[in-house]
């Protein structure tokens, strides 16, 4: 990656429950808070940039008719006003229409629900993910973890799909077969994570004092890819290729073993918003 001279600052926007055992073999019968993390980019070129947006009061109007009140009963989510990234942007002075880009890892409802919050961004995704969901509604769209409503009706226009072709040499030691440079400056490298979902990315960047690995929802816990500790495999019910999660989460604790330097960032990963929580910004 070229260093390019970027502040990442990791935030989480509600969180939801489920049985730990569930997401992570071996694990307690206990319920556990999975946050919905989200990261604001500060480039210097670029402006602010969004990595997903976690919830917002907009999931719970989405979940509050059927089929979509299904997903909702599924998927306990707690949230406040005061967790949306809005008020969090705020906090830090900056307004929703300051948001040049938002980076959609893919569109599962707990990455997509803040978007039609920003009125100014571009929408940056692989192809594959939004294709995956395009066309889904009802109980399709519910059985794809997606709520068609969160998209902002211009959505296609201000989208700018990734250019697969514009690739990056990866690091020799990683796994990934591609690294694809989303502003064509080596600042913000998109990987492939499916698995999860189809056409999931992680995205690696740098900031002056960290490399970041923000690899979504290819495992739900620092615990699992440290301790190589897959899901249940009931977790494969929720999941839209079983093979295609258990080869990523193979890369993601190769890459832990062979790059400790970099951070590793789970996007539901309740020991990292601790972190945040305990210390403030995790940068």
């Amino acid at each position: 990656m070229i260093e390019v001279d970027t502040e990442i600052t990791l935030m989480a926007a509600g969180y939801c429950t489920h049985k730990e055992r569930v997401t992570i073999r071996g694990g307690s019968s206990r319920t556990v808070r999975f946050p919905a993390l989200f990261a604001l980019i500060e480039h210097p070129e670029k402006g602010h940039i969004l990595f997903d947006t976690g919830y917002t009061e907009r999931f719970f109007e989405e979940t509050s008719r059927w089929p979509y009140s299904l997903y909702g009963r599924m998927t306990p989510v707690y949230y406040t006003p005061q967790d949306s990234a809005v008020h969090q942007l705020r906090q830090r002075g900056i307004e929703p229409a300051d948001i040049r880009y938002i980076i959609l890892s893919h569109f599962h409802a707990d990455h997509i629900a803040g978007l039609r919050d920003f009125p100014n961004a571009e929408f940056i995704y692989l192809q594959e993910a939004y294709e995956a969901v395009r066309y889904r509604k009802g109980w399709s769209a519910v059985t794809a973890g997606y709520l068609p409503g969160l998209l902002p009706n211009d959505f296609e226009a201000r989208s700018v799909p990734i250019d697969e072709s514009c690739l990056i040499k990866l690091p020799s030691e990683l796994p990934f077969k591609r690294g694809m440079d989303i502003f064509q400056d080596g600042s913000v490298i998109a990987v492939d994570v499916p698995g999860h979902a189809a056409g999931q990315i992680g995205i690696m960047v740098s900031s002056k004092s960290h490399a970041y690995f923000l690899c979504a929802d290819a495992v739900w816990s620092s615990r699992a890819y440290r301790e190589q500790l897959l899901p249940h495999w009931m977790a494969g019910f929720i999941m839209a290729n079983r093979v295609q999660y258990r080869e990523t989460f193979l890369k993601i604790h190769q890459v832990y073993k062979l790059c400790p330097e970099l951070r590793i960032v789970p996007s539901h990963c309740t020991e990292v918003w601790e972190m945040l929580v305990q210390g403030g910004d995790m940068r």
